[in-house]
């Protein structure tokens, strides 16, 4: 390599180390790589919102692996599912009931449903994992893949000064 190249090179590698460091920072606030789907996307950010769309696919496709029909996404259901996912975060707690019973809620923004059924969780930061802690448990599943649910809505929220940090609720109706 000629003498005159040598400073332009070690400049190159220094700024390509240098970009590489940066890179590797906290990979919740740098967002999915580019091209990743975004039920890998971390929630644990401000303003954040799960991919409603996603989210209906990936259970779709669970729920017809499953034999089931497909769902799509309720505009209802899905204020729903934000709004007790909300509730859930700004009372840093877990539970079904924050803001009454599942009933009560979807009665209160005009639905009748014959069958209706909410998966909570906290904890997850993605939707690949939210997903997935609810497969995995029997009476999550059985939510999932609820026989005769047309429609779905879900909703997340991230709390900082909370214990779980990421607040889930997934809601499925006939």
């Amino acid at each position: 390599m000629s003498p005159s190249f040598r400073p332009l090179v070690l400049r190159c590698l220094t700024a390509a180390a240098l970009l590489s460091l940066c890179a590797c920072g906290d990979r919740e606030s740098v967002g999915p790589e580019p091209g990743q789907p975004s039920f890998y996307r971390s929630l644990a950010a401000p303003g954040a919102r799960v991919d409603a769309q996603a989210a209906r696919d990936m259970i779709s496709l669970y729920r017809s692996n499953n034999g089931l029909s497909a769902l799509d996404v309720d505009a209802t259901l899905q204020q729903a599912a934000q709004a007790q996912a909300d509730a859930m975060a700004a009372a840093n707690s877990l539970a079904h009931d924050v803001r009454g019973t599942l009933d009560e809620r979807l009665t209160a923004r005009g639905m009748r449903s014959a069958r209706a059924a909410e998966n909570v969780s906290a904890g997850y930061h993605t939707l690949a994992e939210a997903f997935s802690g609810w497969r995995q448990s029997p009476p999550h599943n059985r939510n999932l893949l609820m026989k005769g649910a047309t429609r779905m809505g879900i909703g997340a929220a991230f709390a900082p000064g909370t214990k779980y940090k990421v607040y889930w609720a997934l809601i499925l109706a006939d």
